[in-house]
């Protein structure tokens, strides 16, 4: 195995950090999910001393069941800025088919919160 296969053998399997699989599940939600309508329930922001949080809960029907979710939208500052003034509003949320309670209200594609 010569120097470039061994590190491109280590890139494909290095560990992905908790940020990526959070912005790869937003990105597969949004290219299988339904969208249905929801309701913002409430926005929070939060603080530690490692790092700043801005969460938007939402809820939403599927099949007769209610889901409340809450995603952080930190990663997508545009979303955050639009998010504070969305609460108690009709939203647009992406569920999995699969597993309804795998869902976005934003991604790096999609948002929604409207325009």
């Amino acid at each position: 195995m010569g120097r470039r296969t061994a590190r491109a053998v280590f890139l494909r399997w290095r560990r992905k950090t908790p940020a990526e699989l959070e912005r790869l599940r937003r990105l597969n939600v949004n290219r299988c999910g339904r969208i249905v309508a929801g309701r913002v329930v409430d926005f929070v922001e939060g603080e530690t001393a490692a790092s700043k949080s801005s969460l938007v809960v939402y809820s939403y029907e599927v099949a007769g069941v209610t889901y409340e979710a809450a995603q952080d939208v930190s990663a997508l500052p545009e979303i955050a800025a639009r998010a504070r003034v969305y609460s108690g509003r009709t939203a647009s949320v992406k569920y999995d088919p699969k597993r309804p309670g795998n869902s976005i209200i934003a991604c790096e594609e999609w948002s929604g919160l409207g325009a």
